[in-house]
């Protein structure tokens, strides 16, 4: 591969293998950690990148271009062309750092130390692990996994994150008729469960247990009974006005049942001869008992 003019050839850094237990993800061909890009910062200021941004190996370590750190640390830099790879040196007041990329081998004035992670030449870039660099040349490196941000502390001190992650905006909730839908369909698909007294869950229903756990599934949490549920749930609703979604009450001596309402005169509910079962509300049997509805979404 053809070696790049010096302006478009870079030294990136990739931070510490403990960046990928912290909470960098792995194996990806950009470097976006938690939704945004992954940044690198020295002392209080954000490296800007302008020729290619930050990658992350298979290993999870965050790879960074070489000019701008080249520039902050003070580090001049020599390269020669090794065949299909490069050999750089990088300078410091008081040492040099020798590798070639494909190897994990370096050399520190001319002392032979092995890299975590092997040099790396890609698509005319270097790239060389940052921790490898800080620490030869003795500054603190920590990883900011809230906002995804290698930082190099090279004036000794700790440093926060010069740059805050938006907080994704939540989803806006569904409009009330979507959740209406969505409920009646929950609540026909329990259809012919049995009847449990006081079951609250698919092996087995009472009524108002059948009700709290459709409605559940929804967000909107009710009282256990049905008593409770006319007396302090929701809004009244007339019966010459009811929506799907509405409760249906019933008394069979006091307040003891409760269904859903469907439309077109039907409600469904847990019943003690039918497990869940869909009912007219005018029926000879129900429509007598039927005292009143609520409306809750």
């Amino acid at each position: 591969m053809k070696l790049a003019k010096w302006k478009t050839l870079m030294l990136a850094c990739a931070v510490w293998a403990g960046a990928a237990a912290a909470g960098a993800p792995s194996a990806h061909a950009d470097a976006s950690v938690f939704g945004t890009e992954a940044k690198v910062q020295i002392n209080d200021s954000l490296i800007a990148f302008q020729e290619a941004g930050p990658l992350l190996t298979d290993d999870g370590d965050l790879l960074v271009p070489v000019r701008p750190i080249a520039d902050q640390l003070n580090l001049l830099v020599d390269w020669n062309p090794a065949g299909g790879e490069v050999e750089l040196t990088l300078h410091a007041i008081d040492r040099s750092i020798r590798l070639v990329t494909g190897s994990a081998d370096a050399a520190i004035n001319g002392k032979p130390v092995t890299m975590a992670s092997p040099a790396l030449f890609y698509e005319g870039h270097v790239y060389v692990p940052v921790r490898f660099i800080t620490e030869t040349l003795g500054y603190m490196l920590s990883w900011d996994s809230r906002n995804g941000i290698a930082i190099i502390c090279k004036d000794g001190k700790d440093h926060a994150p010069a740059w805050i992650a938006p907080v994704p905006a939540a989803a806006p909730p569904a409009p009330a008729a979507d959740r209406i839908g969505g409920l009646i369909e929950t609540a026909k698909s329990l259809t012919g469960i049995r009847y449990a007294w006081g079951g609250t869950t698919t092996a087995g229903f009472d009524c108002s247990g059948f009700v709290n756990y459709v409605y559940s599934q929804y967000g909107i949490n009710l009282p256990r009974t049905s008593r409770e549920m006319l007396a302090s749930s929701g809004t009244p609703a007339a019966s010459s006005d009811l929506r799907q979604g509405d409760l249906v009450f019933f008394t069979i001596g006091r307040i003891s049942h409760v269904g859903i309402y469907l439309g077109n005169d039907a409600f469904i509910s847990a019943t003690s001869t039918h497990g869940i079962h869909i009912d007219s509300l005018t029926s000879s049997y129900w429509g007598p008992k039927f005292v009143g509805a609520k409306r809750v979404i």
